[in-house]
């Protein structure tokens, strides 16, 4: 496992030069496993079991899973590090648990191992959906989303978003196999070059497998500025258009069910963080996030669990 540490900004100091070989162990649910001889998390959450918040105030430690999704989760200099990883070291340093360890996995099998006890939540920055909320409880919303696409440097065939693709002719997109990006090109009937991880995703529009790349604009524009030798671009950000609905999207941390007082616990100090702006930026500043992703409270994790957008 990997153990995050206060030298946060030290960590982001080094990435230009690591992150490539950081984001290439992403694709391994296997990288980095310490799981106990049970399989369970040695956070304290097996799968049935109620986890509380005194069991891991007592343990000391929390285990969270991760994608390898830069910049929410992802390992670097041997680190953990991120966003989301920012947040959880600030909420449940509060809640009086000082150690925050990371359990890599693929994207698409986070839940499924959330529910087999590998670890005690996801710290993943994952998109709130109704798919997902019948299979696991979210924290309120943490970041706000928006989407772009990786293009060929030059963009030559003029894609500007999700529509675009679907009206060019033989447009091979990538997508991150259990990422929104992926929902959205099912709902247009497309069909996607499904990667593991977002340096996949990358590696496929530069070696030609795919024309475009569509991931949150956050995690691609991040990419592109750490691999400035890459030649690729990233359009401009866009909320998703589907059956002429927008497509407003937000992430969050995601529970066991039946792990509900921990969650409100989690939610209570989430709630000091994003409802201050400066709170908010000295928190996810220094990994690219602004106040446009901050959640306002416009968006509810209900609303978002019930598909009611409007």
């Amino acid at each position: 496992m990997m153990t995050t540490t206060s030298r946060r900004k030290a960590a982001i100091a080094s990435l230009a030069g690591a992150l490539a070989l950081g984001l290439a162990a992403c694709g391994s649910s296997d990288d980095g496993d310490d799981t106990g001889a049970d399989g369970g998390a040695t956070g304290g959450g097996e799968a049935g079991d109620v986890l509380t918040l005194e069991q891991l105030q007592e343990d000391g430690t929390i285990t969270v899973g991760f994608a390898g999704e830069a910049p929410y989760s992802f390992q670097e200099g041997g680190e953990l590090t991120g966003a989301t990883v920012a947040l959880h070291e600030r909420i449940w340093g509060e809640l009086g648990i000082d150690n925050v360890e990371g359990q890599q996995a693929e994207f698409g099998q986070l839940i499924q191992g959330l529910n087999a006890g590998r670890f005690d939540v996801i710290a993943a920055g994952m998109s709130i959906l109704p798919e997902r909320c019948e299979q696991a409880s979210f924290s309120d919303p943490e970041f706000m989303y928006t989407t772009a696409l990786m293009v060929e440097e030059g963009n030559p065939l003029g894609l500007s978003d999700m529509q675009s693709i679907a009206d060019a002719d033989g447009v091979q997109m990538a997508a991150m196999t259990g990422a929104i990006e992926s929902t959205y090109a099912d709902s247009l009937g497309l069909e996607t070059l499904q990667v593991g991880n977002p340096q996949d995703g990358m590696d496929a529009v530069v070696n030609g497998r795919a024309d475009v790349f569509a991931l949150t604009g956050i995690s691609l524009n991040w990419m592109a500025d750490n691999n400035p030798d890459a030649p690729v671009e990233v359009t401009e950000s866009f909320v998703a258009v589907i059956d002429g609905e927008e497509q407003v999207g937000a992430g969050g941390t995601v529970f066991r069910d039946a792990d509900t007082d921990l969650r409100d616990a989690y939610n209570e100090e989430l709630a000091k963080i994003v409802g201050d702006e400066a709170t908010y930026l000295e928190v996810v500043g220094d990994f690219g996030f602004t106040a446009e992703e901050r959640p306002t409270g416009d968006l509810t994790t209900e609303q978002l669990c019930a598909g009611d957008l409007g």
